[in-house]
Protein backbone atom coordinates (compact mmCIF):
# COMPACT_ATOMS: atom_id res chain seq x y z
CA UNK A 1 0.00 0.00 0.00
CA UNK A 2 2.91 2.71 0.59
CA UNK A 3 4.35 2.07 -2.98
CA UNK A 4 0.60 2.69 -4.06
CA UNK A 5 0.87 5.99 -1.87
CA UNK A 6 3.94 6.85 -3.16
CA UNK A 7 2.98 6.85 -6.60
CA UNK A 8 -0.57 8.65 -6.38
CA UNK A 9 1.62 11.41 -4.44
CA UNK A 10 4.24 11.36 -7.04
CA UNK A 11 1.37 12.27 -9.85
CA UNK A 12 -0.69 14.56 -8.05
CA UNK A 13 2.91 16.68 -7.37
CA UNK A 14 3.01 16.59 -10.97
CA UNK A 15 0.09 17.42 -12.01
CA UNK A 16 0.03 20.56 -9.64
CA UNK A 17 3.41 21.27 -11.39
CA UNK A 18 5.81 20.00 -9.05
CA UNK A 19 9.01 18.44 -9.43
CA UNK A 20 11.54 15.99 -8.31
CA UNK A 21 15.06 18.59 -8.07
CA UNK A 22 14.55 18.68 -4.53
CA UNK A 23 14.74 14.97 -4.00
CA UNK A 24 17.79 15.57 -5.20
CA UNK A 25 18.96 17.88 -2.15
CA UNK A 26 17.47 15.75 0.45
CA UNK A 27 19.29 15.10 3.29
CA UNK A 28 17.84 12.48 5.99
CA UNK A 29 19.68 11.22 9.53
CA UNK A 30 20.85 7.63 8.45
CA UNK A 31 19.10 7.57 5.43
CA UNK A 32 21.04 4.57 4.32
CA UNK A 33 18.88 2.37 7.10
CA UNK A 34 15.67 2.82 4.76
CA UNK A 35 16.87 1.10 1.79
CA UNK A 36 19.00 -1.57 3.79
CA UNK A 37 15.21 -2.42 5.88
CA UNK A 38 13.26 -2.93 2.47
CA UNK A 39 16.28 -5.59 1.49
CA UNK A 40 15.93 -7.02 4.98
CA UNK A 41 11.82 -7.25 4.44
CA UNK A 42 12.37 -8.75 0.60
CA UNK A 43 15.03 -11.51 1.53
CA UNK A 44 12.65 -12.73 4.45
CA UNK A 45 9.83 -12.45 2.37
CA UNK A 46 11.45 -14.63 -0.67
CA UNK A 47 13.15 -17.39 1.04
CA UNK A 48 11.53 -17.66 4.69
CA UNK A 49 9.07 -20.54 3.78
CA UNK A 50 12.17 -22.25 1.98
CA UNK A 51 14.02 -22.04 5.13
CA UNK A 52 13.07 -23.41 8.80
CA UNK A 53 15.58 -21.27 10.51
CA UNK A 54 14.67 -18.28 8.21
CA UNK A 55 10.55 -18.79 9.41
CA UNK A 56 11.68 -19.33 12.91
CA UNK A 57 13.06 -16.40 12.74
CA UNK A 58 11.44 -14.22 10.69
CA UNK A 59 8.97 -12.67 13.25
CA UNK A 60 11.93 -11.55 15.31
CA UNK A 61 13.62 -10.05 12.32
CA UNK A 62 9.85 -7.60 11.11
CA UNK A 63 10.19 -6.55 14.96
CA UNK A 64 14.05 -5.39 14.49
CA UNK A 65 13.24 -3.89 11.06
CA UNK A 66 10.27 -1.85 12.72
CA UNK A 67 11.90 -0.74 15.40
CA UNK A 68 14.86 0.29 13.65
CA UNK A 69 12.55 1.86 10.84
CA UNK A 70 10.60 3.75 14.03
CA UNK A 71 13.88 5.17 15.32
CA UNK A 72 14.76 6.09 11.84
CA UNK A 73 11.38 8.20 11.28
CA UNK A 74 11.68 10.20 14.57
CA UNK A 75 15.42 11.17 13.87
CA UNK A 76 14.23 12.76 10.90
CA UNK A 77 9.99 14.17 12.45
CA UNK A 78 11.20 17.71 11.82
CA UNK A 79 10.38 17.09 8.05
CA UNK A 80 6.87 17.61 6.60
CA UNK A 81 4.34 14.54 7.09
CA UNK A 82 6.97 12.68 8.63
CA UNK A 83 5.10 12.43 12.00
CA UNK A 84 2.43 11.26 10.70
CA UNK A 85 4.04 8.72 9.04
CA UNK A 86 5.21 7.79 12.06
CA UNK A 87 2.06 7.21 13.57
CA UNK A 88 1.29 5.08 11.26
CA UNK A 89 4.06 3.09 11.32
CA UNK A 90 3.87 2.47 15.28
CA UNK A 91 0.42 1.66 14.59
CA UNK A 92 1.08 -1.35 12.82
CA UNK A 93 4.09 -1.93 14.72
CA UNK A 94 2.19 -2.71 17.83
CA UNK A 95 -0.46 -4.85 16.47
CA UNK A 96 2.51 -6.76 15.28
CA UNK A 97 4.69 -7.00 18.46
CA UNK A 98 1.07 -7.69 20.10
CA UNK A 99 1.06 -10.51 17.76
CA UNK A 100 4.26 -12.47 18.22
CA UNK A 101 5.71 -10.60 15.23
CA UNK A 102 3.01 -11.42 12.80
CA UNK A 103 0.66 -8.66 10.95
CA UNK A 104 -2.96 -10.04 11.79
CA UNK A 105 -4.96 -10.42 8.52
CA UNK A 106 -8.98 -10.48 8.45
CA UNK A 107 -9.96 -13.59 6.86
CA UNK A 108 -13.16 -12.10 5.92
CA UNK A 109 -11.77 -8.82 4.51
CA UNK A 110 -9.06 -11.42 2.51
CA UNK A 111 -12.08 -13.13 0.96
CA UNK A 112 -11.80 -10.33 -1.89
CA UNK A 113 -8.01 -11.82 -2.72
CA UNK A 114 -7.46 -14.64 -4.89
CA UNK A 115 -8.52 -18.25 -2.81
CA UNK A 116 -4.76 -19.46 -2.22
CA UNK A 117 -3.91 -16.80 -0.67
CA UNK A 118 -6.19 -18.07 1.80
CA UNK A 119 -5.36 -21.68 1.62
CA UNK A 120 -1.52 -20.13 2.96
CA UNK A 121 -2.32 -17.83 5.06
CA UNK A 122 -4.30 -20.51 6.98
CA UNK A 123 -1.91 -23.22 6.37
CA UNK A 124 1.25 -21.66 6.76
CA UNK A 125 3.68 -18.49 7.27
CA UNK A 126 3.09 -15.68 4.68
CA UNK A 127 5.75 -13.04 4.49
CA UNK A 128 5.00 -11.38 7.97
CA UNK A 129 1.24 -12.16 7.73
CA UNK A 130 -1.21 -14.30 9.85
CA UNK A 131 -4.72 -14.94 9.66
CA UNK A 132 -6.76 -13.01 12.27
CA UNK A 133 -8.45 -15.17 14.78
CA UNK A 134 -10.32 -15.02 18.33
CA UNK A 135 -7.24 -15.17 20.20
CA UNK A 136 -5.46 -12.16 18.23
CA UNK A 137 -4.54 -8.73 19.98
CA UNK A 138 -5.42 -5.48 18.74
CA UNK A 139 -7.12 -7.18 15.87
CA UNK A 140 -8.98 -3.91 14.83
CA UNK A 141 -5.39 -2.44 14.08
CA UNK A 142 -4.46 -5.60 11.89
CA UNK A 143 -5.15 -6.10 7.83
CA UNK A 144 -8.42 -5.55 7.74
CA UNK A 145 -9.69 -3.08 5.26
CA UNK A 146 -10.31 -4.83 2.03
CA UNK A 147 -9.82 -2.30 -1.41
CA UNK A 148 -11.55 -3.81 -4.52
CA UNK A 149 -13.02 -1.90 -7.77
CA UNK A 150 -12.76 0.54 -9.14
CA UNK A 151 -9.07 1.15 -7.40
CA UNK A 152 -6.90 -0.74 -9.54
CA UNK A 153 -4.83 -2.98 -7.20
CA UNK A 154 -6.92 -5.32 -5.10
CA UNK A 155 -5.55 -5.54 -1.09
CA UNK A 156 -6.17 -5.44 2.45
CA UNK A 157 -4.86 -2.58 3.83
CA UNK A 158 -4.60 -1.05 7.92
CA UNK A 159 -5.64 1.70 9.73
CA UNK A 160 -1.86 2.70 10.04
CA UNK A 161 -1.05 2.15 6.19
CA UNK A 162 -3.68 4.78 5.79
CA UNK A 163 -2.27 6.85 8.38
CA UNK A 164 1.46 6.24 6.90
CA UNK A 165 -0.06 7.20 3.19
CA UNK A 166 -1.18 10.37 4.26
CA UNK A 167 2.03 11.65 5.97
CA UNK A 168 3.41 10.47 2.57
CA UNK A 169 1.61 12.42 0.53
CA UNK A 170 2.27 15.46 2.96
CA UNK A 171 5.76 14.64 2.45
CA UNK A 172 6.11 14.27 -0.85
CA UNK A 173 3.83 16.96 -2.29
CA UNK A 174 6.20 19.04 0.17
CA UNK A 175 9.41 18.32 -1.41
CA UNK A 176 7.75 18.42 -5.25
CA UNK A 177 6.25 22.15 -4.87
CA UNK A 178 8.64 23.42 -2.42
CA UNK A 179 11.08 24.60 -5.56
CA UNK A 180 8.43 24.97 -7.58
CA UNK A 181 7.25 27.66 -5.26
CA UNK A 182 10.89 29.37 -4.41
CA UNK A 183 10.78 29.94 -8.32
CA UNK A 184 7.56 31.01 -9.17
CA UNK A 185 7.83 33.56 -5.95
CA UNK A 186 11.49 34.44 -7.41
CA UNK A 187 9.97 35.45 -10.17
CA UNK A 188 7.18 37.64 -8.66
CA UNK A 189 9.85 38.87 -6.93
CA UNK A 190 12.01 39.80 -10.01
CA UNK A 191 9.00 41.62 -11.92
CA UNK A 192 7.79 43.53 -8.70
CA UNK A 193 11.41 44.89 -9.01
CA UNK A 194 11.33 45.79 -13.34
CA UNK A 195 8.26 47.40 -12.07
Amino acid sequence: MVFDGIIFSLLVGFFRKGNLRAFSQLKLKWGWVFPLLLVVQLVVFTYQNDYEILALASNYIFIAVYIIGLLFLFLNRDHPGFTIILIGVFLNFIVMAANGGRMPVSLNAASILEPGYLDILKEQLYAKHAALTEATRLGFLGDIIPITDPYPRTQIISIGDIIMNIGVFIFIQHLMLQHSNGKKRLLSLKGGETR
